[in-house]
């Protein structure tokens, strides 16, 4: 990627802001030497290694790398039998207890892994029964280097016994170590002892300048005046800047501060050996110790990747070689994350070049700086912060001209300096680029400015390279809308608050809007008549155009998205009925075959009973006797038991049902119901005497009881007239009603007048079921329109949506 591109798109930054993320000083300059590749096999390791670190971020929390630092120039030396200092022999430990840590952190990430895909059931089981998919799924692409870092623990903890801090090394370090300190430890205490008693001696208060024992050069001395030196016998190490005090170390513990120096000798003799032994044992790991500093170094890298992907809510694009682009809902990274408007923006696949056009300050270079920049970070290896499945193309290079590039020493004027960058383009450029142009052709005469545009963009476009770019020549909209393979953009504009909204329109011609932006801000009508008038009737009438064109095409998209909602919700239903069908008849079969079943065994019981029956009658024929009569008749009466026992097992159960009305209530005329029959009819005689009345029921005429009729509530007759305007009513209202209604954001009270309208509506366009939007919330406006459902005698039934309904924050409500 060639060096001007990479400053422009402001590449740098967002390395500076992923050197943050890294904890390690190798971590940080490998950060900082990123740059884009163009392997796409190197593209995808490197983004899916970005991924899976930030799976296991997402999971377990970030790692730190802390105590990685350089150990080369030390390796170097213990290679040649030199011995480590301290300081050197701290900074291993440290490397390998990161070493451990971060071990331990990737067994733990595998072990979740594991558990996870263990508790969804994604495996799949070969012939023998082994799970496939949860051994697959104990790996990552991070799992090799986690597993190929060697803690050498005991190391580790040889270091840290020997060497407990910069400046001090353990007393069991070695015996020799702990001898010698013994031995200094008991002397000095003799000396403090020697030197305490002569110090409080009352006889030496006056001749001693502090009461006190003090060290010169290594030796216990003390604070003797000037005046009184000859009568303390010893050696003298140091006197005071003004004279009047000689530090004397008595002879009474010379010999004392001669052992201990001594001593002291012997102790750093014994430390040199101690760090020489454990120098040793470093070089014998050497190796595992360099490739531990290069992991990490890299695992701090990939997870500073993670960590800054993270902080923006980035997402892995796919890549392709095809030149295609789509981001979805992609927002700028150095733009503040919470105020950024996405942008959707596609290229490659319908059209091979972009023309964005606008006023200035709509969006339109914040968008021709995503593209560039988004394809700058994918190829780097880094999460882009755009929806997820946005597709990136691998470029070998990318062409940028932005911004003003006035260069005074080289006497350059902004219309030269650009042209200078994009003649370097244009014999630079291929099919496998990405050309970026913000404000192509300005800087000069508008209608050389604009034919220059058109010349280069056509140029590109015959080479067939991906291109983007911004302008405000009104040619160049003709110039997209009449070459194929080329399309319009703009960022909107809103008029009335005269601000941009940042939305990128595809497909839409912008317009500079300066008129309407004059006339808001106060311009008098006049000026900006004469100024309408200066302009050609083609110019405005193709401004009207655009206009046309852009409500036109919101209005569709509106539109679309109302049908995409339908026919999703049609989709919904109609596998909910092919469902419940499916139920239904699986449950006729069911019943079906019981009573069949059921039949079956009925009929051989009686068929098995009328068996003996007949033996026994043709055992009576063959007797003689008294009894005989009155045993055939016992038989009889059996026989007619059992048939009417069968009988009543073939019988539907259909419950009995009887009215409560008197004689009283029934009057001539009333319309009523036969319950017997199940059919309706009108009264035609009054109750009798035996409560029995007549009813005419079509042709034919019948005398019931009136425990047998339920009279039927009479409903006022409409006229002709008023049938005919409930039914345009009604056609009106099945044409135009929604099956759904949305509730956010209104209170309790108006959301039930809403609702309230919205379902006589419904009821008018005989609407089974319609969807009721509340939302979740605190749950206040969910519950006020449960309780308002409950007392309606049209409602069904109603239930919390399902899982793709909306779940909790929609009511499904059966008219």
């Amino acid at each position: 990627m060639n060096k001007r591109t990479l400053r422009v798109l402001e590449y740098y930054k967002i390395i500076e802001q992923l050197t943050s993320f890294a904890t390690c000083p190798a971590g940080k300059r490998m950060c900082e030497r990123l740059k884009p590749s163009t392997d796409i096999i190197e593209i995808e390791r490197s983004q899916t290694e970005t991924g899976d670190a930030l799976t296991r971020v997402y999971q377990h929390g970030s790692i730190s790398f802390s105590g990685v630092y350089p150990i080369g120039e030390a390796m170097k030396r213990v290679a040649v039998g030199a011995a480590l200092s301290i300081p050197e022999l701290l900074d291993i430990a440290k490397l390998l207890n990161v070493a451990k840590n971060a071990r331990q952190y990737g067994e733990k990430s595998s072990e979740s892994t594991i558990a996870v895909t263990g508790g969804h059931g994604r495996g799949e089981k070969d012939s023998d029964g082994m799970d496939e998919g949860t051994e697959s799924s104990k790996t990552d692409s991070l799992t090799g280097y986690f597993e190929s870092l060697m803690p050498l623990e005991h190391l580790a903890r040889e270091i840290n016994r020997c060497i407990l801090s910069e400046d001090e090394i353990a007393d069991d370090a070695s015996s020799e170590l702990k001898d010698i300190r013994r031995s200094m430890k008991v002397i000095n205490g003799k000396v403090h002892d020697a030197l305490s008693k002569l110090v409080s001696n009352q006889d030496n208060q006056a001749k001693l300048q502090d009461a006190l024992v003090t060290m010169r050069n290594g030796r216990y001395c003390i604070p003797v005046k000037a005046e009184y030196k000859g009568q303390f016998p010893g050696m003298v190490h140091d006197q005071s800047a003004t004279g009047s005090t000689i530090f004397i170390e008595p002879m009474s513990v010379v010999n004392l501060n001669n052992e201990l120096k001594e001593l002291a000798a012997k102790e750093a003799v014994e430390i040199e050996k101690i760090l020489a032994r454990l120098s040793e044992q470093v070089a014998l790991s050497r190796e595992s110790l360099l490739s531990n500093v290069e992991i990490l170094t890299k695992l701090d890298f990939i997870f500073a990747k993670a960590s800054y992907a993270k902080s923006y809510n980035g997402t892995c694009p796919e890549f392709n070689e095809d030149r295609v682009i789509e981001i979805k809902q992609g927002r700028h990274p150095l733009l503040e994350k919470h105020s950024v408007v996405p942008v959707d923006i596609r290229l490659g696949e319908d059209f091979t070049m972009l023309i964005i056009t606008g006023p200035n300050t709509g969006g339109k270079t914040v968008s021709l700086k995503t593209l560039g920049l988004f394809t700058l970070m994918g190829q780097s290896g880094l999460h882009i912060p755009a929806f997820q499945g946005s597709k990136l193309s691998v470029f070998r290079d990318v062409f940028a001209d932005i911004g003003d590039e006035q260069s005074i020493e080289q006497s350059l004027s902004t219309f030269s300096s650009h042209m200078t960058n994009i003649v370097y383009i244009m014999k630079h450029a291929d099919k496998d680029t990405l050309v970026l142009f913000d404000e192509l052709g300005g800087g000069t005469d508008p209608v050389e400015g604009s034919a220059l545009a058109i010349s280069i963009l056509s140029d590109l476009h015959n080479r067939d390279i991906r291109c983007m770019s911004t302008t405000h020549y009104s040619e160049l909209k003709t110039f997209a809308m009449t070459t194929e393979g080329i399309e319009n953009a703009c960022c909107e504009f809103d008029v009335e608050t005269l601000s941009p909204t940042y939305h990128l329109l595809i497909g839409i011609p912008g317009k500079s809007n300066a008129f309407a932006i004059a006339k808001k801000l106060g311009m008098s009508d006049s000026v900006i008549e004469n100024a309408k008038s200066q302009i050609d009737s083609s110019a405005l009438d193709m401004e009207g155009l655009l206009a046309d064109l852009e409500k036109s095409k919101r209005t569709i998209e509106k539109e679309q998205e109302e049908i995409e909602a339908n026919k999703a919700e049609i989709e919904k239903l109609k596998a909910r009925l092919s469902s419940k069908n499916e139920h239904i008849e699986q449950r006729k079969q069911d019943i079906l075959r019981n009573a069949r079943e059921e039949a079956r065994e009925i009929l051989e019981e009686a068929k098995a009973f009328a068996d003996a029956s007949i033996r026994r009658y043709n055992n009576w024929e063959k007797a003689t006797g008294s009894d005989l009569t009155k045993e055939m008749e016992k038989e009889r009466e059996a026989l007619r038991g059992k048939l009417k026992n069968v009988n009543s097992k073939l019988e539907d159960k259909v419950p009995k049902r009887s009215s409560n009305h008197k004689a009283s209530d029934f009057h001539l005329g009333d319309a009523v119901h036969v319950i017997s029959m199940n059919v309706d009819g009108t009264v035609r005689s009054l109750p009798n005497a035996k409560g029995e009345i007549t009813v005419q029921m079509g042709i034919l005429q019948s005398t019931v009881k009136i425990t047998d009729v339920e009279i039927i509530k009479e409903e006022k007759k409409q006229s002709k007239q008023q049938k005919t305007a409930a039914y345009r009513a009604s056609v009106n209202k099945s044409r135009n009603i929604k099956p759904e209604i949305n509730l956010l954001g209104m209170t309790v009270d108006e959301a039930i007048s809403e609702l309230d309208k919205y379902l006589d509506d419904a009821c008018l366009s005989h609407l089974n079921q319609v969807r009721v939007v509340h939302g979740k919330g605190t749950g206040a406006l969910r519950k006020g329109v449960h309780e308002y459902l409950k007392r309606q005698p049209y409602v069904k039934s109603f239930r919390l949506g399902e899982f793709g309904e909306g779940d909790a924050g929609v009511t499904i409500v059966e008219l």
